[in-house]
């Protein structure tokens, strides 16, 4: 809903879906499982000027917004320290009334406990513009996530939310808590952790059965997601024995019970509770997070490689009667360089690795040689065995190992490569790198990036270690670490294979 249609083109003169003059947009970015959100709430973090962003928000959520784009953390975390509301809410008017577009990337729903009105009364006052972006709440994911309907027919047919938290300086509690026990139906609490005794307690008072079913939700949807049960007697004592802790969703009635039976998170996602340190280039790296998150992992993104393209001009293909493809990024550099496919069409391909061939056939072209081991010895054996060669073109990175150029120039063959990209560290800030290292594991799929992680943190202890294939374990063991699980097909699902693999083998 919106307080007027969207316009083409936005302040700094973009067409894109949020409009022209200043306005904020008062978006829900769902309550943890970035497949949860929206797709408008992902259409306008990539074309906000400004994103003001709580705590509790999906990892990913950020990762589409611009690059040129302001970043401001304006979250809240129960019990430490907290940005007031005021100065928020005056953040995003002021930027607003400057021309901007505004994202306040909100947890869950901005409407339910989010303050969102709040933010839009104080737009109307000011007179800015805004829109309001509903977001999948927790009150009613989480519990979906542990099994948990909060209706159900014969059970309960309404639902109440209410806040276990609220604020310390008003006078009185706005809450009825005997009108509260003697509803008809699921209560469901936000942010109750800590007052779980007293919300027990006061049902209990008001009429509710001391055994009544109850179940704690902790960081619902998210990889690490928590659950336990108990009654209204016990529920208190129950989860802090098991050590949940905020944020959590505590759900009361009958409903709860149904966690026992419907509880299915835990067969759909083998990686639940483990940890990923994912290490490829950011531009890469969404592909093998998504489908980590899907498994239940918590991924921790740490880019320790860039991809940069170099300037290099195509030399006249129909020349060459073999091109050897060493990796995904040279297909990539290559084709975006390259205005037709059939410019391939008289030469045999070779491709190192699944990947790489993988990669060629999104292209159009099907590789000629593709080797059982993914490296440039198993490559050289087999066009040994088809050769003689003439004339080779290696599209590569500007830095490799010579193996296969100078094997190839021994047999005769003329031998050109081609340096298409250059592969650079990425800075990593000190937080990225200890979560690299505090991760459970952390996946390798470059020699590049091993070494570069290396280069960053000191080194590579803590985390079980997963490569994509043997170049990649020969770099990791060059720096003095031994790998823990190497793929068997060497490509990004296959990592991912051997990742779940190692998981259920321990």
């Amino acid at each position: 809903m919106s307080t007027e249609p969207p316009s083409p083109s936005n302040a700094r003169g973009r067409s894109d879906p949020i409009g022209p003059r200043g306005k904020v947009h008062l978006v829900g970015a769902g309550p943890g499982d970035p497949g949860l959100m929206t797709v408008r709430a992902v259409e306008l973090i990539a074309a906000a000027d400004v994103v003001l962003f709580d705590k509790l928000i999906p990892e990913s959520a950020l990762a589409g917004a611009r690059a040129d784009a302001e970043l401001i953390d304006v979250g809240k975390i129960g019990g430490g320290k907290q940005v007031p509301q005021e100065s928020t809410t005056a953040l995003l008017v002021e930027k607003a009334q400057a021309g901007l577009q505004v994202v306040r990337l909100k947890g869950g729903d901005p409407f339910v406990f989010g303050r969102g009105g709040e933010e839009a009364l104080a737009c109307v006052a000011a007179g800015v513009r805004f829109e309001v972006v509903p977001g999948v709440t927790s009150g009613i994911a989480a519990p979906a996530y542990a099994g948990i309907p909060v209706t159900q027919r014969g059970i309960a047919s309404a639902v109440a939310f209410v806040t276990g938290h609220e604020d310390p300086e008003k006078p009185e509690t706005l809450v009825d808590w005997p009108a509260l026990a003697a509803f008809p139906g699921t209560l469901c609490f936000y942010m109750g952790i800590r007052t779980l005794d007293r919300i027990a307690a006061q049902l209990v008072q008001g009429g509710r059965p001391a055994d009544e079913p109850v179940a704690v939700v902790m960081r619902g949807t998210y990889g690490d997601q928590r659950s336990v049960r108990g009654t209204l007697a016990n529920i208190a004592a129950v989860t802090r024995e098991a050590g949940i802790r905020a944020p959590a969703i505590a759900v009361v009635g009958g409903v709860a019970a149904l966690h026992d039976e419907l509880g299915w998170l835990g067969a759909a996602r083998p990686l639940g509770g483990r940890s990923v340190a994912v290490t490829r280039a950011r531009a890469q790296a969404s592909g093998i997070a998504a489908t980590l998150r899907t498994l239940g992992a918590t991924v921790v993104e740490a880019p320790a490689i860039r991809i940069e393209p170099l300037a290099a001009d195509l030399p006249e293909l129909a020349g060459y009667d073999l091109v050897v493809f060493t990796s995904v990024n040279a297909v990539q550099q290559l084709f975006a360089r390259l205005r037709d496919a059939r410019a391939l069409a008289g030469a045999t391909v070779a491709a190192i690795g699944p990947g790489t061939a993988a990669e060629l056939r999104r292209h159009g072209i099907a590789a000629d040689v593709v080797p059982e081991r993914s490296i440039s010895e198993a490559v050289l054996e087999e066009l040994t065995a088809r050769g003689p060669w003439r004339r080779v073109l290696v599209p590569r990175a500007e830095e490799g190992r010579e193996v296969l150029p100078e094997g190839l120039r021994e047999q005769g063959a003329e031998v050109d490569v081609l340096p298409l990209y250059r592969t650079l560290a990425e800075s990593l800030s000190s937080d990225q790198r200890a979560a690299a290292l505090g991760a459970d594991y952390a996946l390798f799929t470059s020699a590049s990036s091993a070494r570069y992680l290396y280069e960053a943190a000191g080194t590579l202890a803590g985390p079980r270690v997963v490569s994509i294939g043997p170049a990649t374990s020969d770099a990791v063991r060059a720096l003095g670490r031994e790998v823990d699980v190497e793929a068997a097909e060497h490509t990004p699902d296959g990592v991912v294979a051997a990742l779940v693999a190692d998981v259920a083998a321990r």
